[in-house]
């Protein structure tokens, strides 16, 4: 399999690919690896100017010799190439599995709206830095190349269409040409480094969007490095959620085994 590796938000270091094309070569040996030079590039906060994170992505999705695109990392940026990207796609992207999460979350979710069906949220290359992050990086290694189903998170429902997005990152691309259609899905949701009223107004914003009211249930994962409040805010995430759900009529379906954490597990679009 050869997995294209582009970052359209910020860059990795050189020794991100380099620990990551090591542990493919050493445990992966059906996997090949390219990481687009664009993943080292530095502009301002982003990973190269918009024009060249978008032709990398462009380039790599467009190139029929490639299995899948693993997205380098999250961070910011995507949202202002998305639109641009999706509108260059041409026939052999459709083949391809995309995979990562977090801010790839804007290019995600419009590839899901135009129809695109392999889709997944889940551990990225700079996974690798994290403490047991080599765990992170074989397990998405193991799903892209084999299919491994301990890879997935293990509440998947198997009757109704999946899918997961950062909670930020899902608020924010509501209303917009990139907000996908997630009628009868489950929902899975995670966040880090927000403060409790953040993600208490972003679930206020997610709850009153007319489509995710017709979603199956919605599962909360992990919502870390939490700052704390000034006042207390008083209520932790879950109770956030449940609180917000109860007002949409939205089933809480409880927590899910996804975040920003090494522990991050895979989760496919779809059924």
């Amino acid at each position: 399999m050869r997995i294209g590796v582009v970052a359209p938000s910020t860059p990795i270091r050189r020794e991100v690919a380099e620990g990551v094309t090591e542990l493919a070569a050493r445990e992966f040996a059906a996997a090949s690896l390219v990481f687009h030079p664009q993943c080292f590039l530095t502009h301002n906060h982003f990973a190269g100017d918009d024009k060249a994170r978008a032709d990398a992505f462009v380039e790599m999705a467009n190139d029929s010799s490639f299995d899948a695109l693993w997205f380098a990392r999250g961070g910011y940026g995507s949202c202002r190439i998305a639109e641009d990207v999706l509108d260059r796609l041409e026939s052999p992207a459709r083949d391809k599995i995309y995979l990562g999460y977090s801010d790839a979350g804007y290019i995600l979710g419009g590839l899901y709206t135009a129809g695109y069906g392999k889709l997944a949220h889940g551990p990225m290359p700079k996974d690798i830095e994290r403490d047991g992050g080599e765990a992170a990086v074989r397990r998405s290694l193991a799903w892209l190349v084999a299919g491994d189903r301990q890879s997935l998170e293990p509440g998947l429902s198997a009757r109704e269409p999946n899918a997961a997005f950062n909670i930020t990152v899902f608020s924010q691309l509501l209303g917009t040409p990139l907000q996908p259609d997630l009628s009868g899905h489950v929902l899975m949701l995670e966040d880090v480094s927000e403060h409790m009223y953040r993600t208490d107004r972003s679930m206020f914003h997610i709850t009153s969007n007319p489509n995710v009211r017709k979603i199956a249930g919605l599962r909360l994962g992990r919502c870390s490095d939490v700052p704390e409040n000034d006042p207390a805010f008083g209520e932790t995430e879950e109770e956030v959620v449940i609180h917000w759900c109860e007002k949409a009529g939205i089933p809480y379906l409880g927590r899910a085994d996804i975040g920003h954490d090494s522990d991050n597990k895979v989760v496919p679009f779809g059924i």
